[in-house]
């Protein structure tokens, strides 16, 4: 009756036809009952019933017709117009019963009219249920509505497993659209009884029953009455039916859930896999929990039934085993990421979303894989993460190739829709990608992409303008690496205890890179946000069970430091500090904590000889920076470091802390000298740090060494260090005294005068050690020294080795060069950050700018100074304390244990005059120097 009744008036009909029709279509139904036809009394009483039905059709259709254009009344949008129309069909309906559905559909003159009497029937019950004509409120009328519809959909399902169901009558389309307008009347707003209050709902289930299960169990068996022809709803009913297994009621998903096994089987009759209907399973899924669909109970519902159906058929005992745990699994992940998808804090949605996409990656899902990549690379954004935002897109941009091939990816983020290509879109990404590392100082990385550009520009595509402009944007970036500043981020180690924390938090530690000078406090309180009741534990201990068991949560937060990966190419080479420190602190993936203990008796005077070290070393999943500023945990391991192997740490650091000082202050004069100031006098002054006297008492004794004969290689090792500090100390001190002030003179003197106590005290006790250049192999280089942190690193290296001190005393003239070719060299004598590797000068004048002491103690302290130090540009004049010494022999250059290459003297004799270079001739030039100033 609708359907013909909306074509008479969209053509325009006269509205008395419209009425009359209406009315002969309802006396039709009324003279087909079969208690009403026939017979005296309920003739008549039907007769009057059917004259007051038409008449009150009249009256409302006589007032909508009047209201609106009789043109488009069914087809408006109005909820008043469309309430009236819906109340219309309800009062209809409900004065049907079984029989006049049976007449009704009897009374069809051929297959295809009631075919499509069906299908526009679906069609229009579907479109009202989606579009809800009665405010959400007046629930007597919705669930009057929805009584019966339900009762109109159940008798149309009959007629279809009657007579569309068999081979030759079998309608698909049809079929499709009973099971879409069920799934859409199951899920409907107004039956979700959950979102009422509790006297509603118990309203409700008294006077109408939940329709939900009456419907499903309906959907349930005229699932199970396909046959054979199930196959061929699958993938396209998964959707539906997953939407329905959803609706949280229990015993709507225990009838339910069923359903998924039973197109498994299908499916793995058919083709020996259920691959289809495993993709769209895992496709609808991901939306539908976003939306707010899935629970706990869905999961162990879902994970408890297909396991307990797929045991019953040994076929799909195992790949069914496999589904089934790969579904719980993105369930798992989907729901932790919709528990914190809205909270004001975005640090642990970024967590999440990498728990999805990397779960995406490992099953080959490249399209969630890269949906997701974007959100992520959204969040970055938002919080201005730029270095993990580009670690975000070079994902994406790693999964395309330099080739024309098509994008068959969907496009995401706002890449212009004229990117076809897949090189297209892999230059766009790099292009981003070079932006936000440049935004977030890793200019490293941004020469590596810029790299990978120019090469395609110039090799492949020929597009030398663009070179052009990429090799200009590469140079800056090498330019800002030595004149820009940046700072290192610290590290935290950050641990959640408790069954409190969400599962992928719980009873994990993560290592987190910290922001631009953000103190341990202010990330504490960043951190603690989200969780206003968890307890700060204070112990940087594991906890035991008693935490990790408990129902609270419990945080527990310590700084860690970064564990450097030994860097090959940097190996016996001087290297600007700008350089490597970058690398100190980035690409790590090994963190450590170190923390004291007291082990043995305890020792007043000398807390060193029972000073113990646990070392806990972590090593997280992937590298810092990255995808994150974050990750977990994979492993740990702890170590116990003896006080003997600390104190060598200890005086490692110290000396590595020197050398970068002294090439700071070479590579600017501007620095301020007081960090410098106050790192000299720590170890020059014995009454400020003890000097090294306690390291003597605690190892350097006869009965130490007793007690511990397995100790004396490291004790070596100890010594050789102590030796080594002091050239690097007398660099520091000459330094020192060039930019001292006039107020800080005496601190100065000071200084050295504890200086050259220090020196012939070391140098009795444990030799005379020297410095040792490298020859850099570019030409016009200024030779260096650098530090070796490994104990054997200068041990194949020997045949690079050239003394500070082996030069001639006058340099040769050198020839004429151009003026660009000047500004060049000092560019590069400027720029050199290694040891000893400040710009060239006349070696008289590096000479005379060294302060003239007031007092013989003081000229002899200078002079046996520079005898170590030498001049500006790797020339050393020989040391006075001993003309007459024997010259060197070749075994008197070798390395030390501890892997600082250079002379290592005797500590019984005074140290020999250098090669190549005579007492007369530095007499004489110290003449000259003198005479000059």
């Amino acid at each position: 009756a609708v359907p013909i009744l909306r074509e008479l008036i969209e053509k325009g009909e006269e509205e008395d036809a419209c009425i009359e029709l209406l009315s002969n279509i309802l006396e039709v139904l009324y003279k087909s009952q079969k208690h009403g036809a026939g017979e005296g009394r309920h003739k008549d009483r039907g007769d009057a019933e059917l004259v007051k039905v038409k008449k009150h059709i009249q009256l409302i259709l006589e007032r909508l017709l009047h209201t609106v254009n009789r043109r488009v009344i069914v087809l408006d949008r109005e909820n008043t117009l469309r309430s009236h129309y819906v109340a219309c069909m309800a009062a209809i309906l409900s004065q049907l019963d079984k029989d006049h559905y049976s007449s009704y559909i009897k009374a069809f003159p051929s297959r295809p009219e009631l075919m499509d009497f069906l299908m526009e029937t679906f069609i229009l019950f579907k479109d009202l249920i989606g579009k809800t004509v009665y405010p959400s409120d007046w629930m007597v009328m919705n669930m009057v509505q929805n009584r019966e519809f339900l009762r109109a959909i159940n008798q149309f399902a009959s007629t279809l497993t009657e007579m569309f169901l068999s081979n030759s009558s079998f309608e698909l389309q049809l079929w499709n659209n009973y099971f879409h307008l069920a799934v859409a009347f199951l899920t409907q707003d107004s039956l979700q009884l959950e979102n009422f209050s509790q006297a509603k709902r118990n309203s409700i289930l008294a006077k109408y029953g939940d329709m939900r299960a009456t419907i499903g169990a309906s959907i349930r068996d005229m699932w199970y009455n396909l046959g054979h022809h199930k196959i061929e709803f699958i993938p396209g009913m998964v959707g539906p039916i997953l939407e329905m297994t959803l609706v949280p009621e229990l015993e709507l998903r225990k009838s339910t859930i069923p359903i998924f096994f039973d197109m498994m089987l299908c499916e793995y009759q058919l083709t020996e896999s259920f691959s289809r209907f495993e993709d769209e399973i895992l496709r609808k899924l991901d939306s539908e929990v976003e939306g707010g669909r899935g629970d706990e109970q869905y999961k162990q519902l879902f994970e408890s039934i297909l396991l307990s159906c797929c045991q019953r058929h040994p076929e799909l005992a195992k790949p069914g085993e496999n589904f089934v745990a790969l579904v719980t699994g993105l369930l798992e992940r989907l729901l932790d990421y919709r528990a914190v998808m809205n909270d004001e804090n975005k640090t642990y949605s970024m967590s999440c979303t990498v728990n999805l996409l990397n779960f995406y990656k490992e099953i080959d899902r490249q399209a969630m894989y890269i949906r997701y990549l974007y959100k992520l690379k959204d969040l970055h954004v938002s919080y201005e993460n730029y270095t993990e935002g580009a670690y975000t897109l070079l994902l994406h941009a790693r999964l395309l190739k330099w080739s024309e091939e098509a994008n068959t990816a969907p496009m995401q983020g706002l890449h212009s829709p004229s990117l076809h290509t897949q090189r297209q879109l892999k230059e766009a990404l790099y292009n981003q990608i070079i932006h936000y590392f440049d935004q977030g100082k890793m200019w490293e990385e941004a020469i590596h992409i810029c790299k990978e550009l120019a090469e395609q520009y110039e090799s492949e595509v020929f597009d030398y303008e663009m070179l052009s402009d990429i090799l200009q944007r590469e140079a800056k970036f090498y330019e800002k690496i030595l004149k820009v500043l940046r700072p290192s981020p610290d590290y935290f180690a950050v641990g959640y205890y408790g069954q409190g924390f969400p599962t992928f938090l719980r009873n994990k530690v993560f290592i987190y890179r910290g922001k631009e000078y953000e103190r341990r406090e202010d990330f504490e309180m960043r951190l603690l946000s989200p969780f206003p009741n968890a307890e700060k534990l204070k112990s940087t201990s594991p906890p035991g069970q008693d935490i990790t068991g408990s129902p609270g949560q419990y945080i527990q937060c310590f700084t860690v430091q970064p564990v450097e990966e030994s860097k090959v190419r940097f190996k016996d080479r001087s290297i600007p500090e700008q350089i490597t420190n970058f690398y100190k602190a980035n690409h790590v993936q090994k963190f450590s904590y170190s923390r004291p203990f007291k082990k043995g008796p305890k020792d007043p005077d000398n807390e060193f000889a029972t000073m113990w070290i646990e070392r806990t070393t972590f090593v997280t999943a992937y590298p810092l920076p990255g995808i994150l500023r974050w990750f977990v945990v994979t492993s740990t391991t702890v170590t116990i470091i003896s006080p003997l192997e600390n104190a060598i740490e200890t005086m490692m650091k110290t000396n590595e802390k020197i050398m970068s000082e002294i090439n700071r202050h070479q590579n600017d004069p501007s620095l301020p000298v007081n960090p410098l100031s106050m790192l000299l006098n720590g170890i020059v002054d014995p009454a400020v740090m003890g000097g090294f006297a306690k390291y003597e008492t605690a190892f350097f004794q006869e009965s130490y060494l007793q007690e511990h004969p397995a100790d004396k290689g490291n004790i070596e090792k100890l010594k050789d260090l102590i030796a080594w500090q002091i050239p690097l100390l007398a660099e520091g001190i000459r330094i020192h005294g060039r930019k001292v002030t006039e107020d800080l003179r005496p601190f100065h003197e000071r200084m050295e005068e504890c200086f050259v106590q220090l020196r012939a005290k070391v140098e009795s006790q444990y030799g005379v050690r020297e410095m040792v250049c490298f020859e850099d192999r570019r030409s016009g280089r200024p030779r260096s020294l650098a530090w070796g942190a490994d104990w054997d690193r200068l041990s194949h290296a020997r045949d690079r080795q050239v003394l500070c001190m082996e030069a001639t005393v006058t340099p040769k003239p050198a020839p004429r060069t151009s003026e660009s070719e000047d500004r060049r060299n000092e560019r590069k004598e400027s720029r050199s950050s290694a040891f000893f590797g400040y710009r060239r000068q006349d070696v008289r004048q590096s000479i005379s700018e060294l302060p003239e002491p007031k007092d013989e103690k003081q000229r002899l302290s200078r002079k046996m100074s520079d005898s170590s130090l030498g001049s500006s540009d790797g020339k050393q004049p020989p040391p006075r304390r001993d003309s007459t010494g024997a010259q060197p022999s070749p075994a008197g250059l070798s390395p030390s244990p501890t892997g600082f290459g250079g002379r290592v003297k005797s500590a019984s004799k005074a140290p020999p005059l250098p090669r190549k270079i005579s007492p007369t001739v530095y007499e004489t030039f110290l003449e000259q120097s003198d005479a000059t100033t």
